[in-house]
């Protein structure tokens, strides 16, 4: 049920365009190119065989690696398409 001026499915519309633009940022990240490295760039530990063959042009071990993917990003946050308050001038 809508509410106010949004149509039916309103809501469900927005987390949608909201979920698909997420995905296609992730769809356009480039993952690592070039040769392995077989010590990790930022610590210097040694990154494990499996690893280097898993995840071709591996740079860092994968502590480093969840560290760095944990940091803070900046988003655009919501997507407001649909809504009546992104209308507003």
């Amino acid at each position: 049920m809508a509410g106010g001026w949004a149509r039916d499915g309103a809501v469900s519309e927005q987390i949608e365009a909201s979920i698909n633009d997420e995905l296609a940022r992730l769809k356009t990240r480039r993952g690592p190119e070039g040769e392995s490295r077989t010590h990790c760039a930022e610590c210097e530990e040694p990154i494990p065989e499996a690893r280097r063959k898993a995840i071709p042009g591996v740079k860092l071990c994968i502590d480093c690696m969840q560290e760095r993917d944990s940091a803070f990003q900046a988003r655009a946050g919501i997507n407001r398409r649909g809504s009546k308050d992104s209308q507003l001038k």
